[in-house]
């Protein structure tokens, strides 16, 4: 059992005091009208520039008793693919318990995975989502896997373990990537760009994604979890991606010539 990791972007990415952030959140979601969902991908960014999109995701699935999160790396830190795999991650909500026997599954079945705290330490992708899974289901327990770039193989074979494991465990867990998309282009460029990109989510093609991706040069920082969120999902019989919200960082601070642009997508 490993220790509790604390947060590191509480207060600037989000609200450190509990009842503001719990406000925040609250906020950024709204009405909910949950369905029942494989997974999805939801934005990384500070609350005030992204809060809405997740939210929106949030808003329209139901969190499970497991999610397993799959977000990219920022730093060199770790391993190239990087499970915590025990103990607990804080935020300013509380405590968000690692499923211990998840993610000992993941780590068989799944190649090239490691357990690695080191690379989490000082990332943010995966944090910045904890506090909405805090406020959707509290007792919720994650599986949390920081990616760098991978081969097309293992790519297929992650994310076709990490379904094996959920089909075969028979467990009723939620697969949440953690991505921003383009950044710092135009607010125009941007969408452009990020709907080709998004294309081959909608279709659950995640070779479709990678390749459009890397020939148009698109910034998707999280483009490696998204692709392998989108094969597990495929395998765990999503028949589509759909996206449920599109915004950019222009919509909060009026500047519409250099953003990065936000999609809320949910696979069912």
């Amino acid at each position: 059992m490993t220790g509790t990791r604390k947060p590191v972007v509480a207060g600037t990415f989000y609200p450190a005091r509990r009842d503001t952030l719990t406000d925040t959140v609250a906020a950024c979601i709204g009405e909910r009208e949950p369905a029942k969902a494989i997974g999805g991908i939801v934005p990384h960014a500070g609350y005030i520039y992204s809060g809405p999109t997740c939210g929106a995701f949030f808003a329209a699935v139901e969190v499970p008793a497991q999610v397993i999160l799959l977000g990219p790396k920022h730093t060199y830190a770790g391993a190239d693919y990087a499970l915590w795999s025990g103990g607990a991650w804080e935020t300013p909500l509380g405590e968000v318990t690692v499923d211990e026997e998840l993610a000992s599954a993941i780590l068989e079945r799944c190649p090239g995975v490691e357990p690695d705290e080191s690379a989490h330490f000082e990332e943010h992708s995966l944090e910045v989502i904890l506090p909405f899974i805090q406020y959707v289901n509290p007792d919720a327990k994650v599986v949390p896997i920081a990616f760098n770039a991978m081969d097309s193989g293992t790519l297929m074979g992650f994310g076709e373990g990490i379904a094996t494991v959920i089909s075969d465990r028979n467990i009723d867990a939620l697969i949440v990537v953690s991505s921003d998309m383009s950044h710092y282009v135009s607010a125009a460029e941007a969408e452009r760009l990020d709907r080709m990109a998004l294309a081959g989510v909608e279709k659950l093609d995640a070779t479709q994604l990678v390749d459009v991706v890397r020939r148009n040069r698109i910034s998707m920082c999280g483009v490696w979890p998204a692709a392998v969120g989108v094969v597990a999902a495929r395998a765990l019989g999503a028949e589509r991606g759909e996206v449920i919200k599109y915004t950019n960082s222009g919509e909060a601070s009026g500047d519409y010539n250099q953003v990065v642009g936000y999609a809320a997508v949910k696979f069912d």
